[in-house]
């Protein structure tokens, strides 16, 4: 399970170093895609498989699924953390989340996200009134 926020920093070359509590979990190799709100996605290989399964089971007749299929598995990029547990992320995933120097990497259960982290507090400050409001649609009932 993925849970907390980290800080680490995008090096010259284009590579992140993901925490070290999450290495084991990744060390099979990981699945960095677009993410919502230009962010990226990091899937443990077999939890990208399993979502991967999912989505090409939808009906290819329908054009926002075919769209969506497209834009999903294009725009993925497969990496395997280094020894120091490094991933390189390619230039066209870096435009598309705004990556510069610094980054934020946050757990969300099954992936990681990585956000440029002035963008990560700006989506933190834009929804952070709504959090409440959303659990009682997320978990009606609950607490």
């Amino acid at each position: 399970m993925f849970l907390g926020t980290h800080l680490p920093r995008l090096d010259d070359k284009g590579r992140l170093t993901l925490p070290a509590k999450f290495r084991d979990a990744l060390a099979g190799g990981v699945m960095v895609t677009k993410g919502q709100d230009h962010c990226l996605f990091v899937f443990p290989r077999a939890e990208f498989e399993q979502m991967a399964n999912k989505v090409a089971s939808a009906s290819f007749t329908n054009e926002s699924v075919r769209a969506y299929q497209r834009y999903l598995f294009a725009s993925t990029d497969e990496q395997r953390p280094d020894g120091q547990g490094r991933i390189s992320i390619v230039q066209e995933l870096r435009n598309y989340a705004g990556l510069t120097k610094e980054c934020a990497v946050i757990g969300a259960v099954n992936r990681l996200e990585i956000w440029d982290s002035q963008a990560w507090q700006r989506y933190l400050e834009a929804h952070e009134g709504s959090y409440a409001e959303a659990r009682e649609e997320v978990l009606p009932g609950v607490f």
